[in-house]
């Protein structure tokens, strides 16, 4: 199953996806699995982060959605999580500067006075063929946005954290096999997978969980904004189920993460994929 050839500028509007990504808005049914829990999503008005956001929501948490500029995305994002009956807070910015990561966390415990639940979903990557073509700066930007933030963010958050917390990291299937076209992002994805394994270790004896999660090839804003049209027709089609992952069947082992069910799982990094294997 393909999609059209289509294009967008990063990093990408879910509005102008065809077709539209499903992040579970007409199927997600909640049972009350984080009542109570306060959460901070980054990435949050699309994609993975959207679907993840709703499913919070429905299972009873109140969540902040940090994104970059993304309004209108944004915006219907925290109209899902209302009409959940939690509370939304939104936060644009980008999470390259460290700075606006620990004021991302400072606002969270303004609006919640904690954080139960830290996801690093934030992520940017690029289509590019050879290393000559990928600028210094796009190479920066690339760690300062999906690895650095996440230190940032965790050391923030960690003392608004209770036992019982749990912190989950954004990885990829391209952190166990990388794609050559997107060297950097694969790079800072086993970066991620890395990291959680040393944080599952380093906050065990604080109660706090942390855990990863290796999506495959999913139907996100950010597949047309940064690859070819080309290679977004064909997206996903090589995997063994055949077809791209819609969000809405990520935000199951989120949930399942954050919960109190997954009580003795940290230091996992759960795949995702499609059929693909992470051994």
């Amino acid at each position: 199953m393909s999609q059209p050839k289509q294009q967008q500028d990063v990093p990408g509007v879910q509005s102008k996806m065809t077709p539209k990504p499903d992040c579970g808005e007409d199927s997600y049914r909640g049972s009350g699995r984080l009542t109570g829990k306060a959460a901070v999503i980054t990435g949050a008005d699309s994609g993975i982060g959207r679907a993840v956001a709703i499913a919070y929501a429905r299972e009873g948490a109140d969540v902040l959605i940090s994104y970059l500029d993304e309004d209108a995305d944004a915006q219907d994002t925290a109209r899902l999580v209302e009409q959940a009956g939690r509370k939304a807070v939104l936060v644009p910015g980008d999470v390259s500067s460290a700075a606006h990561c620990r004021d991302i966390i400072a606002q969270a415990v303004q609006e919640f006075g904690k954080i139960d639940i830290l996801v690093n979903n934030a992520a940017y990557q690029m289509d590019r063929t050879s290393l000559e073509e990928i600028p210094d700066e796009e190479w920066d930007y690339t760690f300062a946005t999906n690895i650095s933030a996440m230190f940032h963010l965790c050391k923030a958050a960690l003392p608004h954290m209770a036992p019982g917390s749990s912190i989950i990291g954004s990885s990829s299937v391209n952190s166990d096999s990388p794609s050559p076209t997107l060297a950097p992002y694969a790079a800072t994805k086993a970066a991620i997978a890395n990291f959680t394994a040393s944080l599952a270790q380093m906050l065990g004896e604080k109660g706090i969980r942390a855990n990863s999660v290796a999506p495959g090839p999913v139907w996100t804003p950010l597949i047309p904004a940064t690859m070819p049209e080309e290679k977004v027709e064909s997206f996903g089609t090589d995997t063994p189920l055949g077809r791209p992952g819609q969000p809405a069947e990520l935000a199951p082992v989120y949930v399942l993460l954050a919960s109190d069910e997954g009580s003795y799982i940290s230091g996992a990094r759960i795949a995702v994929t499609g059929g693909r294997p992470i051994l």
